[in-house]
């Protein structure tokens, strides 16, 4: 695996979602991530079944090493100074105004190391009317418009992966990379911020052009309707996902694969701007003879057809797609003590190598005695 952050090492004081996510990624690029976690609790993400390797804090913790420390202790407070004077980029996502209480405010750890990048992530952000407020993924998804996209008017609920949690620790990775960059030049840290308030209004961007540009306010149906997107069931209660876009070749080569070789001269269908207005319509007529054939048959005839299709698999199906395992998205690492560990490899490859190599999240405090062994060693080292 091309380790392009190896020398870069991160102090990450992260819990539940945004902040190790943030970690997570700086790790799978190779840097040194330690996560630093309370005593017999740890990540409170971790808990599951009386136990403290829950699938969820097994998702965002990969590639790091964990160390137990009570900062409330003189012994474990100066462990956890020494780690923030050798660290490149320390990582918190605690509420606002919490920082000071801990110990660990931008300003006295920039004391301890002018040269380190300080990510603090937040709900809503540092300062403001609602910056004291508690946020989880389905609140800032609500506040920044991007929910109302989500939710169908027929069955109103909440749906999906928590995508704002994802997404904040990918925009403040994104920030600490810029900063990383900068320091080359000035040698000195930056303080980077990103509230999930932010980031989804961000990656909310399309709505909001719209907003913008035609006074648009956009709905669950908007963009769907615009691509000419559909998801439709097949005889074997399996579904096939369309995205047909506007190219007329696509649109032909669907008419050939439903074997109506006339139905885009009729009216309602002849034109991309009909489409979009008879959707409803469409949707439809094409539910009516997808039905007839199962996934894999229509996904055979579509594909015969170049149409812009894939089939909607669940978790159990879609790593065993052929293109899946050609793209080696499957991987495994071994820990020392639980054994075999699967996971989805990094998107992003190097020079042609693909990142397949992979430590198993750590366990609570699993590598405490070897960073504080090798703090010591340091210490040792420098004396005269």
């Amino acid at each position: 695996m091309a380790k392009v952050l190896d020398g870069i090492t991160v102090i990450e004081q992260g819990t539940f979602i945004t902040g190790p996510a943030a970690g997570m990624l700086l790790a799978d690029l190779g840097a040194n991530v330690i996560k630093v976690e309370q005593p017999e609790t740890g990540d409170p993400f971790r808990a599951f079944k009386g136990g403290l390797y829950s699938p969820h804090f097994q998702t965002y913790n990969r590639n790091k090493r964990s160390i137990t420390l009570n900062t409330k202790q003189a012994d474990d407070a100066e462990v956890f100074d020494a780690l923030i004077r050798k660290a490149d980029v320390y990582i918190q996502n605690f509420r606002p105004g919490t920082t000071a209480r801990l110990g660990v405010s931008e300003e006295r750890l920039r004391q301890l190391n002018p040269r380190l990048i300080y990510c603090a992530i937040s709900g809503f952000g540092q300062t403001g009317p609602a910056s004291g407020r508690p946020a989880y993924d389905t609140v800032a998804q609500a506040a920044s418009g991007f929910l109302n996209l989500l939710i169908n008017p027929e069955n109103p609920r909440v749906v999906g992966p928590a995508i704002a949690d994802a997404l904040t620790g990918f925009y403040a990775a994104y920030g600490i990379l810029g900063a990383l960059v900068e320091r080359n030049h000035t040698g000195v840290g930056r303080s980077v911020e990103v509230s999930m308030l932010e980031a989804m209004s961000h990656f909310n961007l399309d709505a909001f052009t719209h907003f913008f540009a035609e006074n648009e306010v956009m709905g669950p149906y908007s963009r769907p309707s615009v691509s000419q997107s559909y998801a439709l069931k097949c005889a074997d209660d399996k579904w096939v996902a369309l995205h047909m876009s506007s190219p007329e070749k696509f649109w032909q080569g669907l008419a050939r694969a439903i074997e109506r070789p006339d139905i885009f001269k009729d009216e309602r269908f002849a034109t991309r701007e009909a489409r979009i207005h008879h959707q409803a319509i469409l949707i439809e007529l094409l539910g009516s003879l997808f039905i007839t054939r199962t996934r894999a048959q229509w996904c055979e005839r579509l594909a015969a057809e170049d149409v812009p299709h894939a089939p909607i698999y669940d978790t159990s199906e879609a790593l065993q797609d052929p293109q899946a395992k050609h793209m080696q998205l499957e991987i495994q690492g071994t820990h020392p003590t639980l054994g075999a560990w699967k996971t989805v490899r990094s998107p992003v490859s190097f020079d042609g190598q693909r990142p397949l190599e992979v430590i198993p999240p750590p366990l609570l405090g699993e590598h405490s005695a070897d960073i504080r062994a090798s703090l010591l060693t340091e210490q040792k080292t420098r004396k005269p």
